[in-house]
């Protein structure tokens, strides 16, 4: 169905995703419908297709933004910690900040200092992205995305935009680990969304749930094309 969500105006194009049943709950609507891609996006915003921004990167297809906040969404609440590796445009980040509203905060993390600069500028060409920069509820920083960024962890929710070697064990350590849950025995606590790259051409989004006591369950979604989690060019 990504195919037939294009459209002429964001709007429009979130309408599709839903309609087609690629966005499937009210919250990520409202969060998405709430970014105009057309800040982030060069070229053809409102196309459910991939988009270069420049430095081997690519904003990725409006589908695969909604199916990472779709699997991230149980994780995403007013309190949350999240982190958004290979943030790229900076398009995701502003969504995943409208999702864990009005306090919640999310970090953007890229290797390439023009693209931290470049989604910073992004958000500014909004009110809302600029009152989130100016808040704090949201930063863009350098650093070496297979690394994490431990320095704010642990984190609620982790995202990665770009196709892993492997589930790169500092990413596993920053998912938040609370403890267990009054009745109900040990808790699932943090989540992330990754894809990996499994053999020589073929990725695979995987979901990595870790419990309270520090093991995690790992489910294999469905194949994709990510660039790769790399060192800066």
């Amino acid at each position: 169905m990504a195919w037939r969500s294009s459209a002429s105006s964001n709007a429009g194009l979130i309408q599709n995703l839903f309609q087609n049943g690629l966005i499937k709950s009210e919250r990520v609507k409202n969060a998405m419908l709430g970014v105009d891609r057309a800040h982030y996006a060069p070229s053809s915003p409102y196309e459910d297709s991939p988009q270069s921004i420049g430095h081997s990167a690519t904003i990725s297809a409006p589908h695969m933004h909604a199916s990472a906040c779709e699997s991230l969404l149980p994780f995403l609440t007013p309190t949350s910690r999240v982190l958004d590796i290979g943030s790229g445009s900076g398009y995701l980040t502003h969504v995943l900040a409208n999702l864990v509203a009005p306090t919640g905060t999310v970090i953007g993390v890229d290797h390439i200092q023009p693209l931290v600069e470049l989604a910073e500028s992004n958000m500014r060409k909004s009110d809302d992205g600029a009152r989130l920069l100016q808040s704090g509820r949201v930063r863009f920083v350098r650093a070496d995305g297979r690394l994490g960024y431990p320095d704010a962890g642990p984190f609620d929710a982790i995202h990665v935009g770009a196709a892993a070697a492997s589930l790169h064990q500092p990413l596993l350590e920053q998912l938040k680990s609370p403890g267990r849950g009054k009745g109900e025995g040990l808790m699932r606590s943090g989540r992330m969304f990754i894809p990996v790259q499994d053999s020589s051409w073929m990725q695979h989004v995987w979901v990595v749930d870790k419990k309270a006591d520090g093991t995690v369950e790992k489910s294999k979604l469905y194949g994709v094309t990510y660039v790769p989690l790399t060192d800066a060019p």
